[in-house]
C-alpha cells in the first residue's frame, strides 16, 4: 500500500477515472449495439450522429485510440449505409 499522501490521492483519482472511463465505454458500446440492431435506414441515419459523437468523445478522453475510433466509425457507417 502507498505511504505518501500524494500517492494515496493518485490512487483515489485513478479509481475514479477508471470507473468513469468504464461507464463511458460501456454506454458507447451499448449505443453501437443498439444502432446496429436497427433495421430501418432512416432511423439508423438519425441515430448515427449521436453514436459517432460518443465515439469521438471516447477518443478525445483517451479511453480509446483515435485510430480505433476511426475504424469503429467507418464500420458502423458502412453497416448503416448498406441498410435497405
Amino acid at each position: 500500500m502507498a505511504n505518501h499522501k500524494a500517492t494515496k490521492k493518485d490512487i483515489r483519482q485513478s479509481e475514479k477515472r477508471r470507473d468513469r472511463n468504464r461507464y463511458y465505454g460501456k454506454t458507447t458500446r451499448n449505443a453501437i449495439r443498439k444502432l446496429l440492431a436497427v433495421a430501418d435506414k432512416t432511423e439508423a441515419m438519425a441515430e448515427l450522429p449521436k453514436v459517432v459523437s460518443m465515439i469521438d468523445k471516447l477518443a478525445k478522453r483517451n479511453v480509446i485510440h483515435k485510430n480505433k475510433a476511426g475504424n469503429i466509425k467507418s464500420g458502423i457507417a458502412k453497416r448503416v449505409g448498406a441498410l435497405a
